[in-house]
Order: C-alpha cells, then structure tokens, then sequence
C-alpha cells in the first residue's frame, strides 16, 4: 500500500466522521491540513480571527448535529479543535483533550473526539496534532480505519421519577414550562408541542429556545417573562434549560422563593445547581417528554384553561404588548430601538435565521424580532459572549448554501458587538455569503454620545480623561466597511431608508449586505419593574431606570 502524510490521514479520519466544514485560519504546518480536507471534500472556510472560527464551528455543530472543525465546555455545542502544542491548555476547557502518540492512532483519535463531543451534554473537544506528524508519512497498511460512530445513545428518565414529576406537575396552580436551549438541540420540537397542546401548558422559551414552538404560538408567555410568568409560578419544569443568570439563577426576587422545580436534562452534574429539583428526570430531552406525554394520556390530564393564572397572564401579555407597540409606533428622528425593530420584523422572511449579539441590541430583539422555527436564533447565549455574531452568521450562510434551504440569514448587531469581528465581513465578500447584517449603531456600549456632543467633549481636554468609558465614535460609517470589500452598504437614518435597504439586501443572493442603522445615542428598553422579597407573601417593587446621558451635567445619570 502507498505511504500517506499525517495531514492525509487527519482529513480522511474526519470525513469518516461525517464531518463537512472546517473553520480556521492556516499557517505553517496547518495549511497542508486544510488543503488534505479540501481534498477529501470538507468545505474549508478560511476565517479572519480564530475565535470566529470556533464560533462558526459550534454553529454548525447546533445547526446540523454533527461536528466541525476549528471553546469552552459551557457552550454546550459540538466542535471539535485542531491545533498544535495545547494540549494541556486545552484540557481544562473541553470534554476530551488528547495528542495521537503516532500517525497510525489518528483515525482512533480523531473518533473518540467526535464521540465525545456528541455523546452526554455536547461540547468542544480538542485534538492535538505536533508539527512534525503533519508531513510525516506511514504506510497505510499500518492504519487501523475506525468507521464513523453512531449517533449518541438515547437514555430514558426511570418510571418513579416520571411518577414524582407529574405529581408535582398535577399539584400546580400555577404551572409554568420553560424551554431552552437543550431542547433545540435534542430535537424535541415534536413531543413539546404534544405536551403543550395536549396539557394546555403555559410556555417560556429562553433566547436559544425560541421557535421550537412558534413565538405566536397561543400558549407562549414571553410578552409576561419577568413581572408574571417567572415570578409567579409555583411548578416550573426546566426542560434543557439551566438556572443561570438568563433564568435569575432560579432565585428570588425574580422567582418565587417556594417556587418547585421538575428539571429534565441530560447531564446529571446539571441536577440540582442553584435550586434542588422536586423532581429529577436524567434522560434525552424528546425521549423523556415522550415518557411524561405516555403517562398523561393514559388519565386525560390537562391544565385548564379558565384558570386565574391563565387569565393573569394574558392581561399582563396583552398589556406589556400594548406598551411595547405604543414605543414601537412613534415617530422620532433619530429612530429607536424600538421603531427599528418594529420595521425589520415587518420584512424579515418567517423562515430566515436570525443572529443576534449586542447589549440592548440583543434584548430587545429578543422580544421583537419573533421565531417560527425550531434553531432559527443564534445569539451570545450562557456567557454573552461579544463576537459571536459574524462567526454564527457565516456558519449559518455555509449550511444553508449547502442544503440549498433557500432561506436568508439576518445578523443584527450592536455597534459594539460589531467591533469584535467586524472584518469577517471580508470573508462574507470572499466566500459571496448573502448575509444580511444590520449594525443597530447608537455610538456607544449601552448609550452613547452625538457628534456635537463628542466635539465638546474634545475640547474639554484628552479624551482618554474626559470621554465616558461606555462612548464609541458617533455616526461611525461601518457600511462603508462592507462597500471596501464588494458588498453592499446602506447609512440608514429613516424609516423609508431602513425598509428601502432591507427589501433590497433581502433580494440580492449575490453578495453580503450592510445596513448602517444611526439611532437616538439615548435610546434604552423600556423601564424594568423587580421585586424584593423582604417578606414573600408582602412584595415591594422597584423601578430599574435606564442611564442616560446629561448634556447639562456633562455626565451619566439616572432621570
């Protein structure tokens, strides 16, 4: 048999694998890698920054199922990483870290790592490839080839514990599911929707959540998170969703403090952090909702409809839907984040794929900007992590091409999130991408400064001493990044000029497109009402007030 380099072998092993794209930037000894996986029929996108790359590739992991090539354990998405001499770097910050001893263990290597990338709760995993294997060479007759794994195994929840679940469940006043990002991931659009509809459940989706049933669906109540839904509910039933910071840690004052929780996961170190379960359901998502759907048929249960808690619910939707369409509808020059996501959401296709990072930018989008279908939204997710979003973009444009979906990808962004891989938009350009990115720019991290403002400011004296830490540039002309590279940059400062350049990007299949959104620098969410629990049953509110800038005091204060 003829001799094949290390970097043959790498390439092979991973097609094996199924996998397809590889993310990342080459240099000596990798570029001999990406051109064997080119070779072997991996799509290889050459990224600008490295954390992009591992960004896009988680992406794909989510998107697809399957693994990638370019990274943290809690991201909770498939990747896996080649590199060279980071072995022990790594080992901390992914669930398998290893180095093949010799070329003839590659193929062994590389499937342990998709393996284990896929298999329990999924994550980065990271293969260490040293230099000199790259352009060594074995005789193939000494490699062992190791078929492609299977897809992960499908544990159930035990009966008890289902039977404990639903005691719970059935005991509830006021029931409450939320749905997050595990869910997506397992694939369990189906049997929710069985669950929902079938016990006439009300539902909360966290950001990642979104779209495995619908946003309009009749039973969401994200229009009534905070004030209502969360605070309220006596049973919550935790599917594939954590009690991290996007959840308040589960904790009063934004749950109530004798609030129970039935949690269905995957991952047993998940169980019990931040509040312990009344109930533990360790098992796949879909398979374990599956479990409860068998056991409530079996008595007709159903939560119903005219219950006090329904009808609470709906009043405080229908009222934070009125507040939000009254900001959604004024006319200001400049515009708001309101009014800027109400236009956009006029346009956007049902079935495109929104990414989404920022400050106000992703928060408010996350309520204005709806999903229709199941791992549609990508956004910063557990960490809020800055820079996500060009990587997800080009990683969702990559897998609709090749699928050939037909459905666009909307990236909109913070002018300070946009800043973190801005010049990504040159491998849109490269790669002719059709992403459509929308910079929501309000000069600045949370709030900015106008022009006039900044001059002021730069006469006062060193800007380093005098600018707020929070202002960008004012009316910084990112389109004009996009136009440098071949694709389309729009400035919007109107209405008419925010729907006349949407409408064209959305038509053109040919090149990524820019819009340049200028909004009012003071523009923030609506006023936030918390609770604190100084006696539960006796709750104080407190209104959370936006920062905003004071031209008179030359400061950030609060109105």
């Amino acid at each position: 048999m003829e001799d094949v380099t290390g970097a043959q072998l790498i390439a092979e092993a991973l097609k094996a694998q199924n996998v397809e794209y590889m993310f990342g930037i080459v240099g000596v000894p990798i570029i001999e890698v990406a051109m064997a996986a080119q070779a072997s029929g991996i799509k290889y996108v050459g990224m600008r920054n490295e954390q992009a790359a591992c960004y896009a590739a988680s992406a794909v992991g989510y998107l697809t199922g399957r693994d990638t090539l370019t990274a943290n354990k809690e991201i909770c998405l498939p990747f896996v990483v080649l590199f060279d001499s980071q072995v022990e770097a790594c080992r901390l910050y992914s669930k398998f870290s290893a180095r093949p001893s010799s070329l003839d263990m590659i193929p062994s290597v590389v499937e342990k790592a998709v393996r284990t990338s896929m298999y329990g709760r999924p994550g980065a995993v990271y293969v260490d490839i040293s230099g000199d294997m790259v352009n060594a060479k074995v005789n193939r007759s000494r490699v062992r080839l190791v078929p492609c794994c299977p897809p992960p195994p499908v544990s159930l929840a035990d009966n008890m514990s289902i039977t404990e679940a639903l005691a719970v469940l059935k005991g509830a006043k006021r029931p409450l599911l939320i749905i997050g990002k595990g869910a997506a991931h397992g694939r369990a659009e189906g049997p929710l929707r069985e669950l929902v509809e079938g016990c006439g459940l009300p539902f909360l989706p966290t950001p990642m959540g979104k779209g495995l049933l619908p946003d309009n669906h009749p039973n969401c109540v994200a229009a009534a998170r905070s004030r209502s839904a969360l605070l309220q509910a006596d049973v919550v039933v935790l599917l594939g969703a954590r009690l991290n910071w996007i959840l308040h840690f589960g904790l009063p004052p934004r749950f109530d403090p004798h609030v129970k929780v039935i949690q269905v996961d995957l991952c047993a170190e998940e169980m019990g952090n931040n509040v312990r379960p009344a109930a533990a359901l360790l098992g796949d998502i879909s398979a374990v909702v599956k479990q409860l759907l068998d056991h409530v048929r079996k008595d007709g249960w159903k939560y119903p409809a005219d219950t006090e808690w329904w009808t609470t619910l709906k009043q405080k939707m229908d009222a934070n839907t009125k507040m939000t369409m009254a900001l959604a509808l004024q006319v200001t020059s400049p515009m708001t984040y309101y009014q800027v996501f109400h236009h956009i959401g006029q346009l956007l296709p049902r079935d495109c794929i929104l990414v989404s990072e920022g400050a106000n930018t992703m928060d408010i989008g996350r309520t204005m900007l709806p999903n229709c279908l199941p791992r549609h939204r990508l956004d910063a997710g557990t960490f809020g992590t800055m820079g996500v979003g060009l990587g997800f973009a080009i990683a969702a444009a990559a897998v609709q091409r090749g699928q050939n979906t037909g459905q666009r990808v909307v990236c909109v962004e913070g002018d300070s999130a946009f800043g973190f891989s801005g010049m990504e938009v040159e491998t849109m350009c490269r790669y002719k991408l059709p992403v459509v990115i929308i910079v929501v720019n309000n000069n600045g991290i949370y709030s900015g400064v106008d022009a006039e403002t900044w001059e002021m400011m730069g006469k006062m004296g060193e800007l380093t001493t005098v600018a707020p830490p929070v202002t960008l540039l004012p009316d910084a002309r990112y389109d004009e990044v996009m136009n440098a590279f071949g694709g389309r940059g729009f400035l919007v400062r109107t209405k008419e000029e925010l729907l006349s350049a949407l409408q064209i990007s959305l038509s053109d299949w040919e090149r990524p497109s820019l819009l340049n959104v200028l909004i009012d620098p003071s523009s923030d969410r609506k006023q936030q009402v918390t609770t604190t629990w100084n006696d539960p049953l006796l709750p104080s509110q407190v209104v959370l007030k936006p920062l905003l800038w004071d031209p008179q005091m030359f400061q950030f204060c609060y109105p």
